[in-house]
């Protein structure tokens, strides 16, 4: 969309805005779908793109050419953004799966501090007390819960600890800081690190979602497995990168 980045940054009136906001739709929707595939079927894919929308017109109001960054990167940061924290206003998660959530975070961050290695699902299953097959659904019903989002540090417009991914970190003004320079490549560095460390399928599915944008069904045939697996092992990474992100953080800060 190189036309509609150029008229971006040149937009000055609100009927530059709405050809913007016209030309940028296709980007809102594909980005709601790919959200919407890791969320529970009740979450309506019309309310992310309501949301995702709101954040692209945020994206046009605040974009600032001088930050050196391409307004389709800015807008796709804003509207993730956006769509995320209108998940977040929905509540849409039932209270049982937060309990689900803290019980198995909680399990992996005891079982690999005393292993001194990543835990096995069999493993998890005993601490637990669950079979596999309980696991497995376990790990459905979280599907979406955690939706890749990893601890961002950076970014003067998140609240509340949760924002955009430090694999697409977008630099703000406080980078020209020695400081944030410096906790930036840091961050990097301890997400990298944690990334190699998970297991080969979970960081093939990390690797091919995130960085080669496949969808889960297409890593299932590249893994030859079935989608619901590759959701499986999503889920379990997802939650060993914000455990060692949160160990981080810990240490940073406290």
């Amino acid at each position: 969309m190189p036309q509609a980045s150029k008229t971006a940054e040149k937009t000055n009136g609100s009927g530059d805005r709405q050809h913007v906001i016209e030309d940028y739709i296709p980007l809102v929707k594909y980005l709601a779908h790919r959200i919407s595939m890791k969320l529970p079927n009740h979450v309506e894919i019309d309310d992310l793109v309501n949301s995702g929308i709101i954040g692209l017109i945020d994206a046009i109001e605040k974009f600032d050419p001088g930050r050196g960054i391409k307004f389709k990167t800015y807008a796709e940061f804003r509207i993730r953004g956006a769509i995320f924290d209108g998940l977040r206003s929905l509540d849409w998660v039932p209270r049982s799966v937060r309990k689900q959530k803290k019980m198995v975070e909680q399990s992996y961050a005891q079982l690999e501090q005393q292993l001194g290695r990543h835990a096995t699902d069999e493993e998890l299953c005993r601490d637990l007390g669950v079979g596999l097959e309980e696991f497995y659904k376990i790990l459905d019903n979280l599907k979406g819960v955690s939706l890749g989002k990893f601890v961002e540090l950076n970014n003067n417009d998140s609240q509340g600890g949760e924002g955009e991914s430090a694999i697409a970190f977008i630099p703000d003004r406080s980078t020209d800081d020695p400081y944030h320079k410096f906790q930036k490549h840091e961050l990097t560095e301890i997400l990298s690190e944690a990334i190699r460390r998970l297991p080969d399928k979970e960081r093939y599915v990390v690797s091919l979602y995130y960085f080669d944008e496949l969808t889960m069904k297409e890593i299932g045939t590249v893994l030859n497995i079935t989608e619901s697996r590759v959701s499986q092992l999503h889920t379990k990474s997802m939650i060993r990168l914000r455990e060692a992100l949160k160990s981080y953080v810990e240490r940073r800060f406290q």
